[in-house]
């Protein structure tokens, strides 16, 4: 029986995503504020690439194990993603709300280790969710919804670093040598706050649409199997959804590899490089990170739904490509511009090629997987960014001690290098045409939940 998938109104579509913003706050964090904690408890340039290898080992394992459970998990009360939504929520939450107490370097390494585990346990079956619920023609405005609420998270969680050190730091020494500033707390406290509180508002607004008929048997036929074979089910699905994995995915596992890289990267060294070009302290070159940040998030806010039409009528495609040499030349040009003011400039830039990276080749890949796989991957696919973040933190800190001179401004150029690689490798991707099997219906804007 083939699934009918109602289209949804605008409304509808921006509820089913709020829950995002709460997670997406929380990643703002990890992009801006992690790192300059991890330096205000002694970790030294070269340390900062290893001690991000929590999001990239998480990711790896959490993401694809979580999807494909979820794709064999029905409950009529819950729906088949959302009860890892609220799980996730709440795990993040709690390493948010201990995170700003951290006494020690290794403690807050380790919060963030326990931080990605639920973040990523939230984040994933989202990414199927919005499949799950959208026909074809509303995916791509489904996805860039959900990176207008990436901007908007991490918007948040910047611009709250900024103004708070505005409001509560004034009376701290400017220089900290040793220990957290405390006007970085309420960051961290309205994000536990959000996470949860969102995921909430979209678990509520939105019921889950229920398997077809063959799924709800093989769900069936899966939960009366002995407890050893499901805990093996997960693992076997996803090596063979691998295996059978269309080309278009190890084509733009590729494209992955530059741009993933090239974007840890940026979330590690944007502060130290604005201490490096333009000669501030650390809380000066964290409030410029956060600011600047802010920025392309913002960017990436008010262009994120705009490209719908773009990819509609240019495709996604060359929309893709032209946002990944956008990227790359606005990394490219930051280090060179010493007025704070100017650097405005590129961040409108990396801020669009933001909202093409994390909306349009979700839609391209949920298009050409099979509805009953759609979990499993949507978490390879995630893979293929922790992947090269992971490849990142074990390389880049030999990289940039013994190649770039242990600087800032070197790795920021680096990076910059790898999203023109990306955007090249981009030009060979080819989209095959989707069988679609899910009839689109149009019914009234309130007649969808």
């Amino acid at each position: 029986m083939k699934i009918v998938k109602p289209k949804l109104s605008f409304w509808q579509i921006f509820n089913m995503n709020v829950g995002f913003l709460g997670i997406q706050y929380s990643f703002g964090l990890q992009q801006t504020a992690v790192n300059p904690i991890f330096s205000f408890l002694g970790a030294e340039h070269d340390q900062l690439p290893l001690l991000n290898l929590a999001g990239p080992v998480t990711g790896l394992i959490i993401q694809p194990i979580i999807g494909a459970i979820s794709d064999k998990t029905w409950s009529p009360r819950w729906g088949r993603r959302k009860p890892f939504f609220l799980i996730g929520a709440i795990i993040g939450s709690l390493c948010l709300f201990a995170f700003p107490f951290s006494p020690a370097l290794w403690f807050a390494v380790g919060l963030l280790w326990i931080l990605d585990v639920g973040n990523n346990m939230a984040m994933e079956p989202y990414r199927a969710f919005v499949g799950d619920k959208l026909p074809n023609s509303q995916l791509s405005f489904g996805y860039q919804m959900q990176s207008l609420f990436v901007g908007a998270g991490i918007v948040l969680a910047n611009a709250s670093i900024f103004i708070f050190q505005d409001w509560f730091g004034a009376a701290e020494v400017v220089e900290v040598s040793s220990g957290i500033p405390k006007w970085l707390y309420y960051s961290f406290f309205i994000g536990a706050i959000l996470s949860v509180s969102t995921i909430l508002w979209s678990v509520l607004k939105t019921p889950e649409i229920p398997p077809s008929d063959e799924e709800f048997a093989e769900i069936k036929r899966h939960n009366a199997l002995p407890l050893s074979d499901r805990v093996k089910t997960p693992f076997l699905e996803i090596v063979g959804a691998i295996k059978d994995m269309p080309k278009f995915m190890w084509k733009l596992s590729g494209v992955y590899l530059f741009q993933w890289y090239a974007l840890f990267v940026y979330w590690q060294f944007i502060a130290p490089m604005f201490r490096e070009s333009m000669n501030f302290d650390a809380s000066q070159a964290l409030s410029q990170a956060a600011k600047m940040n802010t920025t392309y998030n913002v960017s990436t806010i008010v262009f994120a739904l705009a490209l719908v039409p773009l990819a509609l009528k240019f495709g996604g495609k060359k929309v893709y490509v032209f946002s990944l040499f956008l990227t790359g030349i606005a990394m490219l040009s930051i280090p060179y511009i010493q007025d704070p003011l100017l650097v405005v400039l590129p961040m409108i830039l990396f801020g669009i090629g933001w909202a093409a990276m994390m909306g349009i080749p979700y839609s391209m890949v949920s298009k050409i997987v099979p509805q009953e796989r759609r979990g499993v991957y949507m978490g390879i696919l995630n893979m293929m960014i922790v992947i090269p973040m992971g490849i990142q933190t074990i390389t880049f800190g030999p990289i940039v001690k013994h190649l770039l001179a242990n600087s800032a401004v070197n790795a920021i150029l680096f990076g910059g290098v790898f999203f023109i690689i990306a955007g090249v490798l981009a030009l060979r991707l080819k989209q095959p045409n989707s069988n679609d099997e899910v009839k689109d219906v149009s019914i009234p804007a309130g007649g969808a939940h």
